[in-house]
């Protein structure tokens, strides 16, 4: 059948019918049993369509309880999304835990039923779900494996979803992912997709940086928290008056640095105090190590562009309160590159997680070359590292770990999931502190971005919540050449 021009331009995408249909039965839309009497759906309106989410094995394992997301609306799962799912149940990683838990919510979910029902979500809004499939021989002859001439999982989801919008014409149905390029494919055979949108912060661009600077204030309040190293006049800070943030007080002569918790009702006066032998270079990385100091703060969030000294900073804190803690643990997501997962390398699950952990090593030798071999501080490093008081955890085997007296420093947290931010923060047992470190512009995993990141998720849910504190680093302190490339490259 040759190819017409026209229908390149018709709503529905041309895909070429099934040999030995005729054009009536190409037309003709089976009709189906869309409730089961137990899983009954709100009413419908004839001006508006029910919109019926498809959605993706990015977004389960990105969330096992996406489901249950959508409100009162359908959610369709293709049947090759389960095939997926079930290639991912076994192992240690996060994406294996959130396949099995995904398995067992549908299959709680299922009941007596059958899954090619409309079944209900019991997320209590009515929502329901079924299985959907992918038919080669399909009345429609809708099948993306023809456009893109392969058959690859990614394309049996597409004409799942191509398949359920020619079946229910009085529906919506959108196709939901994490991965951008089957959104645009999606989109290319003229299917609606979107990302997945729990748990994105809504503006990026006015992320909460955890400081303020307030111009004109009257300079006895400045020279107050000089003298006696605080002020309750609170009122200066007017309406920029938040929870366990820091400001940068300025009149025309002179200017001084606070931090404010209202749990205290006053500004405290924030020095540049050193931190077993790193001093604050600016104001952000002195509020920075306020923050990890801080007695208080049992959370702490650090952002900042490469060479601003988050990993510094934190390492440094840490060492200073030493004597409070039991142990300082180092974490970092692993992102391994091409197809080389931990198990091609040799060794024990610490020496697999060595190499990536290289740039918390070369931190911690740098504050160690700040003193001499026989300095009482070099040598304090040494034997911490040869007693295990400073270690490294693998994130894969941190889930069912309680965390008591410990530090828990974990690098590069814009490659976390919330769900997963939100297992490690959960380990926290009496008397630790979690420092998270990264930049969220910097994002190494595919289906995270700069709004789903597990990093930005935790600055935006908990800011101005006690026991909790931010600091965005702008300002890089590595060298000329890294603000340089920072800069304009």
């Amino acid at each position: 059948m040759p190819h017409n021009r026209s229908n390149l331009t018709t709503k529905t995408p041309y895909l070429e019918p099934d040999a030995g249909s005729t054009p009536a039965e190409t037309k003709t839309k089976p009709t189906r049993k869309t409730a089961s009497s137990k899983g009954k759906t709100k009413k419908e309106s004839p001006e508006t369509k029910v919109k019926v989410f498809v959605i993706d094995t990015s977004v389960l394992l990105h969330d096992h309880n996406a489901i249950k997301s959508f409100e009162d609306n359908r959610v369709a799962i293709p049947i090759t999304v389960l095939e997926e799912l079930d290639t991912f149940k076994v192992g240690n990683d996060t994406k294996n835990f959130e396949a099995r838990e995904c398995i067992r919510i549908i299959d709680r979910l299922s009941k007596e039923f059958t899954l090619q029902e409309w079944i209900p979500l019991d997320n209590g809004q009515d929502g329901c779900m079924r299985i959907i499939m992918s038919e080669d021989g399909h009345p429609s002859g809708l099948d993306a494996s023809r456009v893109f001439d392969k058959k690859t999982n990614d394309h049996k989801i597409l004409s799942a979803a191509l398949q359920l919008q020619y079946d229910e014409p009085s529906m919506k149905v959108v196709l939901v992912s994490k991965d951008i390029n089957l959104r645009l494919k999606a989109k290319a055979l003229n299917l609606p997709a979107e990302d997945f949108k729990t748990g994105k912060v809504k503006d990026n661009k006015h992320l909460y940086s955890g400081k303020t600077l307030i111009e004109g204030i009257d300079g006895e309040v400045v020279r107050k928290m000089y003298v006696s190293g605080q002020t309750r006049k609170i009122s200066v800070l007017g309406k920029e008056r938040r929870n366990n943030h820091f400001y940068i007080l300025r009149n025309c002569s002179s200017s001084a640095l606070g931090f404010f918790s209202e749990e205290k009702k006053l500004i405290e006066r924030v020095d540049k105090s050193y931190a077993y032998g790193i001093k604050p270079k600016n104001a952000e990385q002195a509020f920075a190590l306020h923050a990890i100091m801080n007695p208080d703060i049992h959370l702490v969030t650090v952002s900042g562009v490469a060479g601003t000294g988050k990993t510094l900073l934190a390492l440094a804190g840490a060492l200073e309160q030493k004597n409070k803690f039991d142990q300082i643990i180092l974490a970092r997501p692993i992102v391994a590159l091409s197809n080389n997962d931990l198990g091609y390398l040799p060794g024990d699950a610490e020496e697999k997680v060595n190499p990536y952990m290289q740039p918390l090593w070369d931190n911690l030798n740098f504050i160690k070359s700040q003193f001499g071999q026989n300095e009482r501080k070099y040598r304090a490093i040494e034997e911490m590292r040869a007693q295990g008081k400073i270690t490294i955890c693998p994130l894969a085997y941190i889930r069912g770990r309680s965390l008591s007296n410990v530090i828990f420093i974990v690098d590069e947290a814009q490659n976390l999931t919330p769900h997963e931010v939100k297992t490690i923060i959960t380990r926290a047992g009496e008397n630790s502190k979690i420092i998270l470190t990264g930049d969220v512009r910097q994002i190494d995993t595919p289906y995270l971005d700069e709004q789903s990141n597990g990093m930005s998720y935790v600055i935006d849910r908990l800011k101005g919540r006690d026991l909790f504190c931010h600091v965005t680093l702008d300002k890089g302190e590595r060298s000329e050449l890294a603000n340089l490339a920072n800069e304009h490259l």
